[in-house]
């Protein structure tokens, strides 16, 4: 029973791999590989490197846009392939105003987390995950300071919010059709007839639980400097957002109300046979080991994991620009992820113990990682900007903590993108991001011991279409 609900944990925390931090909150500088930390962008550089706003030199600069994640998960496990290809649609928006000299404003609104995944119903994983949904919403107001000409220094708190869900197969189905003959005993278990209509209701598809939950508002910071070394040619930028702790305090699960019912009857015909009611029930008759979820709700902590990023810049010719990023994301601090329920739903018994179990703790221990970004932007005419870029991108994930619900590979991106401006003050920004893991990983479940028992092994092979548009407008 208990294994249920570490199952749910990791399918969680698969939220939280690098996959799902999402850095494509930009069309323009997603065709340079998503650098950005040591470049002057606007109103953008909320994003990238706060301090770069500082270098603002316009009444108002906006910019909006959205990306379209295609991806392509196949999963072979068991002879059968599994293909999630579920759309993924991370938004931003941002807004600033050069106030004076020396003071610039504004305020961003981005998704920096979020998937989409849909494995199906039935798919031979689906006792670990058939579905997941994940959107953190982050608002950041910002503020922006140029010391002297050439340097500037910015920052913001971090307002994150967001919801997730996820459905896990509890019980496969036709498994309950055993138990449809005990219908027969209505005469002396008045309750037994209802047995029909949860065995019929199960007989083609499965018993699944969704859990879903709505997080706190979680506060983190969000500060840069931007050093304009030779001024217009070469700039160095630093930025450090922080690590932020998202708290679902009232999560709920629902879905097994049915069996909850079903194992109310159970007990009733059991409680016949041992006072002596001639019922010709077998021997092994028990509860569905299915817990009542729906009784009460749960609590978690998920970790969005600080980031430190650093950047160069250098125009070696006036319609050239030559950038890259080292990004550091701080997922050391994710070592494990538990799920807290109420007392009226019980997991399990500990008979070291005596006591009834109500948590869950799943350990993850993942490590720290780099990604390397370089982008070029050239610009053609007036109106037209081209851009390419690359990228490499660690995995968090040991190989001794891979498993089914959280596969993740090395990375490698690559990009193209182009800004139109049609007529002062506007561009129109376009890029395209070819992600591709470096091999296909396996999962197996003597990977670790901790895991033993997840049911499935498992080969990932990941790759994804990323598509972005976005407009931009300024004077």
């Amino acid at each position: 029973m208990k294994k249920i609900f570490i199952a749910v944990l990791a399918a969680t925390s698969l939220l939280f791999a690098e996959s799902y931090q999402v850095n494509t909150l930009s069309a323009k500088q997603m065709g340079m590989a998503h650098t950005g930390a040591g470049v002057k962008l606007g109103s953008e550089s909320m994003h990238f490197n706060p301090g770069g706003l500082g270098f603002l030199d316009k009444t108002l600069d906006a910019s909006v846009g959205a990306t379209f994640i295609i991806p392509k998960v196949e999963v072979q496990a068991k002879g059968e392939k599994t293909v999630n290809d579920e759309l993924g649609t991370p938004l931003y928006a941002y807004v600033a105003s050069n106030i004076t000299d020396w003071f610039t404003a504004g305020l961003s609104f981005t998704t920096p987390y979020g998937n989409t995944v849909d494995y199906g119903e039935n798919w031979e994983g689906a006792g670990l995950l058939q579905s997941i949904s994940l959107a953190v919403y982050t608002l950041q107001p910002t503020v922006a300071f140029k010391l002297i000409d050439q340097v500037s220094f910015g920052g913001g708190p971090t307002i994150n919010f967001g919801s997730f869900s996820l459905s896990k197969r509890l019980v496969p189905a036709g498994t309950l059709n055993g138990l449809g003959p005990l219908a027969g005993l209505s005469p002396y278990v008045p309750s037994a007839a209802g047995i029909t209509a949860i065995v019929d209701k199960y007989a083609i598809s499965s018993v699944s639980a969704e859990f879903s939950g709505d997080a706190d508002v979680g506060i983190g910071f969000h500060v840069g400097a931007l050093y304009d070394i030779i001024k217009d040619k070469l700039a160095f930028g630093v930025s450090y957002r922080s690590k932020v702790d998202m708290k679902i305090a009232k999560g709920e699960a629902t879905g097994t109300e049915d069996i909850t019912a079903l194992n109310n009857i159970i007990d009733d015909i059991l409680a016949a046979a041992a006072a002596g009611a001639p019922l010709p029930i077998p021997p092994t008759l028990a509860r569905v080991p299915v817990p009542s979820l729906e009784k009460g709700t749960f609590k978690a902590e998920l970790p969005l994991p600080a980031n430190l990023n650093a950047g160069i810049s250098f125009r070696p010719l006036d319609a050239l620009l030559l950038d890259f990023d080292l990004q550091m994301v701080f997922w050391g601090v994710y070592k494990e992820l538990s799920l807290d329920f109420t007392d009226d739903v019980i997991l399990g018994y500990d008979p070291s113990t005596n006591q009834y179990i109500h948590s869950s703790v799943s350990k993850k221990n993942y490590h720290n990682t780099f990604a390397y970004r370089l982008g070029a932007q050239y610009t053609l005419i007036d109106q037209l900007d081209v851009r390419l870029g690359a990228y490499y991108d660690e995995t968090p994930v040991d190989d001794d903590y891979l498993t089914p619900e959280s596969p993740s590979t090395d990375k490698l991106g690559f990009t193209i993108g182009a800004s139109y401006r049609p007529i002062t003050g506007l561009s129109i920004d376009a890029s395209l991001l070819r992600a591709v893991n470096l091999a296909s990983r396996k999962a197996t479940s003597e990977s670790n011991p901790a895991k033993a028992g997840d049911g499935l092994d498992a080969r990932y092979k990941v790759t994804a279409w990323v598509p972005s548009i976005g407009l931009n407008y300024g004077f």
